[in-house]
């Protein structure tokens, strides 16, 4: 995937006074970090941003250019409206491509497990993301873990599993379960029983019931 560049301008109003600019299509953001003196405050076109935010992920990597200035720099939060979901701010960690960073990077799971198939399994997932250290430009976007092997009930992946990049450091204890084989889940006795007891007890109402009925004709003679 190549990498995502979006051009931004400075701006100076922040706090209520932005509504007016979002109505002309500018979104707010800021971009901050200890690679900056002083946080930075900025007007991205809202459209195109929200077309780029389809494909980015806690780890992409973006280019956020401001005027003659490029800022190397990951989504860190974003802020919705809550009825029509539309961005309403958006911070950027701006980072320095020599220092390596650490951050949380989402576990996806690739293939078939056969135990599913076969015996109707369940799997249940444990860690769905993990901890990495590398440098920006190595960050992956997620990390991949292959769950064909699982072929028993009982049969687990743990962080150790996982197909880690080169230069990439994982932080998060390689014991930790990422993926397990379950059987299937069966119905509580009790509930069995509630079920029984329902069951019994129906045709002792509909009896009860007609019996009501019958008293109910031999008031009305």
């Amino acid at each position: 995937m190549d990498k995502i560049t979006l051009n931004a301008t400075k701006r100076e109003v922040k706090g209520k006074h932005v509504k007016a600019y979002r109505r002309e299509g500018k979104l707010p953001a800021v971009i901050y970090g200890r690679t900056l003196e002083k946080p930075i405050l900025i007007f991205l076109e809202a459209h195109e941003t929200e077309q780029q935010m389809r494909h980015i992920s806690p780890t992409t990597l973006i280019d956020v250019v401001v005027g003659k200035e490029r800022y190397p720099a990951l989504v860190r939060d974003s802020q919705r409206d809550v009825i029509y979901r539309h961005l309403l701010h958006l911070d950027f960690l701006a980072v320095s491509m020599t220092e390596t960073l650490r951050t949380m990077v989402e576990v996806s799971m690739i293939g078939d497990a056969p135990a599913v198939r076969e015996y109707g399994a369940i799997l249940v997932t444990g860690y769905e993301e993990v901890e990495i250290e590398c440098l920006p430009a190595d960050l992956p976007e997620r990390l991949e873990i292959d769950v064909s092997g699982l072929e028993n009930i009982g049969d687990s992946l743990n962080v150790s599993d996982l197909s880690i990049p080169p230069n990439v450091t994982l932080l998060t204890d390689p014991e930790e379960m990422i993926v397990q084989v379950t059987a299937p889940m069966a119905a509580e006795p009790e509930e069995e029983e509630e079920e029984l007891e329902e069951l019994l007890e129906e045709p002792e109402v509909l009896e009860r019931g007609k019996a009501e009925e019958g008293e109910e004709e031999g008031e009305e003679e």
